[in-house]
């Protein structure tokens, strides 16, 4: 009972050296300095551990790096879940989902930076893993289209995709803006996706008539 005891602090032990290893690695990121610039070291350093203990954590940086993304994605799928439960509670659809999503851009800079830039990174193990959590945000976004209209599948899932790349491209240039300027930057967005959301549905209508 008492090794039972002793392995399961061991094993906590190790899960939060290994999240201020992940904590460690986001606050050393910045407008200038990306993941394959981080240097194992520093990173060891800033967690509070010797360089040789990170390799009981992760076989290498790229290994942190993906844990990485894991947990910007997790972050993006709680911002779309805490955005449907805005809507639910009769907020505009699209200004919700915009002002949710530069709510998270604000809190969480450098999450956001590391899906950006990782998106069109070297590594094609980073960019597959980017892709696969935009996914998820995008699959959130079809389901809610998919329940909220009447329009085919297909048509939410394109919508879906176009609103998310127009977003995603937008909150890059969000991050540096005063209040001012990302205001008018956000009332932009809205009328980006409106125009995508009422171009879909004029498509669909025009396919209906097409086929009577």
């Amino acid at each position: 009972m008492k090794n039972v005891k002793s392995g399961g602090i061991r094993a906590q032990q190790k899960e939060k050296t290994r999240r201020t290893l992940i904590a460690a690695a986001f606050n050393q990121l910045n407008a200038e300095q990306g993941f394959a610039s981080l240097s194992l070291r520093e990173v060891a350093r800033d967690a509070g551990i010797a360089a040789t203990s990170f390799y009981r954590h992760f076989r290498d940086m790229d290994e942190l790096g993906l844990a990485m993304v894991d947990e910007s994605g997790l972050t993006l799928r709680q911002l779309m879940r805490k955005a449907r439960q805005r809507i639910e509670k009769g907020g505009s659809v699209l200004e919700t989902s915009v002002t949710t999503f530069i709510e998270f851009i604000d809190k969480n800079p450098k999450v956001f930076l590391l899906l950006l830039r990782e998106k069109a990174g070297t590594s094609s193990a980073f960019r597959a893993a980017v892709k696969r959590e935009i996914q998820h945000f995008i699959f959130e976004l079809v389901d809610y289209l998919d329940n909220a209209n009447s329009m085919p599948h297909y048509y939410n899932k394109v919508q879906a995709e176009a609103m998310v790349t127009i977003v995603f491209n937008t909150g890059a240039e969000a991050i540096d803006l005063d209040l001012q300027q990302r205001n008018e930057l956000i009332d932009e967005l809205i009328f980006q996706l409106r125009m995508v959301s009422r171009g879909a549905y004029y498509l669909y209508q025009r396919e209906l008539i097409k086929n009577r």
